[in-house]
């Protein structure tokens, strides 16, 4: 199979270091070619140093061998939990805004508030948490029982990387 500048689609067809400095010269236009040869489809909209990386890694990746399965699979694992998709781009979740603070919180975890002369100890479970032997599934609700005011639970218990925003809104970074 033949690129638009009459490369074969192999890494035999020439030096892997010519071929990943062949694309410097490329157009826009016969990276798309390339990127349709390498990878069997269309390429992404991205800009063209976006292809030019990817493609000299396809080059490199088909010449020298990829990731290992096991190594592809856990880097798909930690990009899907950390709201990437396959190309590294972020994805945008339909979700709560403490998710990135909840995967944090490791069971047993004590949060501690004293509230008008009152100590306050909420214990973190595997789902959600333990205040007073009753189970809740978030520090908001906790807080809102322990306030009688709407509470951002993470921000009532002091946890880093939560924060209010003024005008008494108040939200989880």
């Amino acid at each position: 199979m033949k690129t638009a500048r009459g490369n074969a689609a192999t890494p035999a067809a020439g030096s892997v270091l010519r071929q990943v400095a062949d694309l410097e010269r490329m157009s826009t236009a016969e990276l798309g070619a390339r990127w349709r040869v390498l990878f069997g489809g269309d390429p992404p909209r991205f800009n063209r140093q976006f292809m030019l990386k990817r493609l000299a890694y396809r080059v490199q990746e088909l010449a020298y061998g990829g990731l290992s399965m096991a190594a592809r699979e856990r880097m798909d694992r930690l990009l899907d939990e950390e709201g990437y998709d396959e190309i590294g781009a972020k994805v945008k979740k339909p979700g709560r805004a403490r998710d990135a603070i909840d995967r944090h919180v490791v069971r047993g975890t004590v949060f501690v508030r004293e509230w008008d002369g009152e100590r306050h100890e909420v214990r973190a479970l595997d789902e959600g948490f333990e205040y007073r032997g009753m189970p809740y599934r978030s520090l908001s609700a906790i807080a809102r029982a322990i306030t009688g005011t709407s509470w951002n639970g993470w921000v009532f218990f002091g946890v880093p990387g939560a924060t209010r925003k003024s005008g008494g809104e108040h939200v989880a970074q």
